[in-house]
């Protein structure tokens, strides 16, 4: 009578066994990471959605520090050398009310070469920066001339504050004699403030992008400026025609 021998499913040490073991192992692991990453990707973009957005778009004669003003708000370090501004953007979160809020700041090219292309980033801005160099007379004046008459044009019911760069050289010796040769004078605090009246801008506010004197109320003012008065955002935001 011959006897059935049964062939094992497997041999012990099969290396066959072993790799698919290991498969399946890593197989499950990889499958429980992917459910975590995809969970926590999921929360993330909600947040994100969630999020308010404030669009500051920052305009000015070329040269008067609106990307120093920028950098030195995002970075808290001042630029080292003078690069003109075609179009760049920065972002930052701040906390308002205790709600998270993303302050997307828009750098535009001042100089009149790009008088056509610069309108194409007003279009949904929550708020303008109309800035001009406390000691450059002629970016004052263009305040008045150019920035603010282009803004309106585009974007009527779009609030705006009028700001005063590059505070340190208000006092600067140099810069003082610099200006006297050509006699003329540093622009003053009441100056800036009379004009922000005369041209209905929010409010009047200066800094230094070098020293950060008074950066953070220009923002802090800009953002005020963007959720007041309460009017509907549809209303509110810029649309180009």
């Amino acid at each position: 009578m011959r006897q059935n021998h049964q062939t094992p499913l497997y041999r012990e040490n099969d290396p066959n066994v072993t790799r698919r073991t290991l498969g399946m192992v890593c197989h499950q692991t990889l499958g429980m990471v992917l459910d975590q990453f995809t969970a926590l990707y999921l929360r993330i973009l909600k947040e994100i959605i969630a999020m308010q957005t404030i669009k500051c778009v920052v305009v000015g004669d070329g040269a008067v520090g609106k990307t120093c003003l920028l950098i030195s708000y995002t970075t808290n370090k001042f630029p080292s050398e003078y690069v003109p501004t075609v179009f760049d953007n920065y972002a930052v979160t701040v906390m308002i009310g205790g709600e998270p809020y993303t302050l997307g700041l828009f750098d535009t090219a001042g100089q009149e070469d790009y008088d056509r292309l610069r309108p194409l980033s007003y279009p949904q801005t929550d708020v303008f920066l109309v800035c001009f160099s406390v000691v450059s007379p002629a970016s004052f004046e263009n305040v008045r001339e150019k920035w603010v008459p282009e803004i309106t044009h585009h974007c009527q019911k779009t609030p705006f504050l009028l700001v005063g760069t590059q505070l340190d050289l208000r006092d600067d010796a140099t810069t003082i004699d610099k200006l006297a040769k050509n006699k003329q004078k540093p622009i003053t605090t009441e100056q800036g403030e009379k004009l922000a009246r005369e041209l209905r801008a929010v409010k009047f506010v200066e800094c230094s992008a070098l020293t950060q004197k008074g950066l953070k109320n220009v923002f802090d003012e800009a953002i005020l400026a963007a959720l007041e008065p309460p009017e509907p955002p549809r209303k509110k935001k810029c649309v180009l025609l």
